[in-house]
C-alpha cells in the first residue's frame, strides 16, 4: 500500500465512523401520556385503534402512559405531575377536570382533549377557531346537548314536570344555565343536585324523591358512578338520561351524544400531527360530526314507561 493509499483510507475510516455511529443510534420513541378522570374504558382502546390506523405500533414507534383517577377528580393533580415528570411528548386528558389539571400542571407539553365540554367558557382555550397556548382537540358540544336530553325525557314522561341535573362542582356553568333555559320553554323545574363521589348518591336520590322529583338528567362528568346511579334511579322510579351510550347499557333509562369513541379516534389525528411539529395553537377545536341515540327497553318495562313510536325509530340502539 503506497503513502496516498494510506492516508485516503485513513480520512474515509475517520469520516465513516461518525456516520456509523450515528447510523447505529437508536431513534427516540415519542411518548404519549393519558389522563382520564375516570378508569380505562373503550375509549382510549379507540384512540389506540386512531394511531394504529395512522401507522403507530404500541411498544414499536410509540410509547403510552396512562394514569386513571377512577373518578376521584381530587388525584388529577398528581397524575398530572407524574406525566410532566415523565416528560412526555404529548398528553391526551379528558374530560373537563383532567384538561384543567394538565393545564395547571404544564404550559409546554401539548395537550390533546378528546371530550371537552365547553372549552372556551372553561377559559381552556382562547376561541375555537383560534384555540391558542399549549390546549387544542375537540368539544363534545355538551352544553346544546344538555338541553336536547331534557327534551328526550319530556318526550318519554311527558307528565313529569320537575327534573333534577345531577351534576358536580366541576361540571361548567353553562350546562345548567341551557337545561335552565330548555326547562322554561318545556314548563319543566329544573333544580340542580351537586355528588362529589359515590359516597353521596344515596343522600342524593332520597333528597329528590322527597322534593318530588320525577326524571333525572345525569352530567358526563359522573359518568364513572353511572351504574350505580341507574340502579338508584330505577329504585326511585326516575327515567333518567345522559350523554354516553354506556349509561343505557349499565341499566340507565336513555343516552344521547356524540359517538364518544369517535372523538377519541379523531384525537388520535390530533397526536399525530402534534408528534410531526404542529403546534397546538395552531390546530383549531373540532366538534364531533356523529351522534347516537341509545334506549333501554329493560329499563323502561321496570319503570312502567312505553316508549314512543316516533322515538324508538330514531334511536341508533335499543337494549332489550
Amino acid at each position: 500500500m503506497n503513502r496516498r493509499t494510506f492516508l485516503c483510507g485513513l480520512t474515509l475510516g475517520t469520516v465513516g465512523a461518525p456516520l456509523a455511529a450515528a447510523a447505529q443510534q437508536p431513534q427516540k420513541v415519542p411518548q404519549v401520556g393519558i389522563l382520564s378522570a375516570f378508569s380505562a374504558s373503550a375509549r382510549e382502546e379507540a384512540f389506540r385503534h386512531g394511531l394504529r390506523d395512522l401507522g403507530y405500533v404500541e411498544g414499536q414507534n410509540v410509547a403510552l402512559r396512562s394514569r386513571y383517577a377512577q373518578g376521584r377528580f381530587d388525584k388529577l393533580p398528581d397524575l398530572a405531575a407524574e406525566l410532566v415528570r415523565l416528560n412526555v411528548d404529548v398528553i391526551l386528558a379528558s374530560p373537563t377536570e383532567a384538561i384543567r389539571a394538565a393545564q395547571r400542571a404544564t404550559k409546554t407539553i401539548p395537550i390533546v382533549m378528546p371530550v371537552s365540554g365547553d372549552p372556551v367558557g372553561s377559559g381552556i382555550v382562547t376561541s375555537l377557531a383560534h384555540p391558542g397556548g399549549n390546549i387544542t382537540g375537540l368539544t363534545s358540544v355538551a352544553p346544546e346537548l344538555t338541553a336536547k336530553r331534557l327534551e328526550l325525557l319530556k318526550t318519554i314522561a311527558p307528565t313529569v314536570s320537575r327534573v333534577s341535573f345531577l351534576a358536580n362542582q366541576s361540571t361548567p356553568k353553562r350546562f345548567l344555565t341551557e337545561i335552565e333555559a330548555a326547562g322554561r320553554i318545556l314548563g319543566t323545574q329544573i333544580s340542580s343536585v351537586m355528588v362529589e363521589d359515590a359516597d353521596e348518591l344515596d343522600r342524593a336520590f332520597s333528597a329528590m324523591a322527597k322534593a318530588r322529583v320525577g326524571g333525572l338528567v345525569v352530567d358526563f362528568v359522573l359518568h364513572e358512578y353511572r351504574r350505580r346511579i341507574a340502579d338508584l334511579a330505577i329504585r326511585h322510579r326516575f327515567p333518567t338520561i345522559s350523554g354516553p351510550r354506556e349509561f343505557a347499557e349499565a341499566g340507565g333509562l336513555m343516552a344521547y351524544g356524540p359517538d364518544y369513541p369517535d372523538l377519541f379516534r379523531r384525537a388520535a389525528i390530533y397526536v399525530d400531527k402534534i408528534l410531526k411539529g404542529a403546534k397546538p395553537a395552531d390546530l383549531p377545536v373540532e366538534q364531533p360530526t356523529k351522534f347516537e341515540l341509545v334506549i333501554n327497553l329493560k329499563t323502561a318495562k321496570a319503570l312502567g314507561l312505553t316508549i314512543p313510536p316516533s322515538v324508538l325509530g330514531r334511536a341508533d340502539q335499543v337494549i332489550e
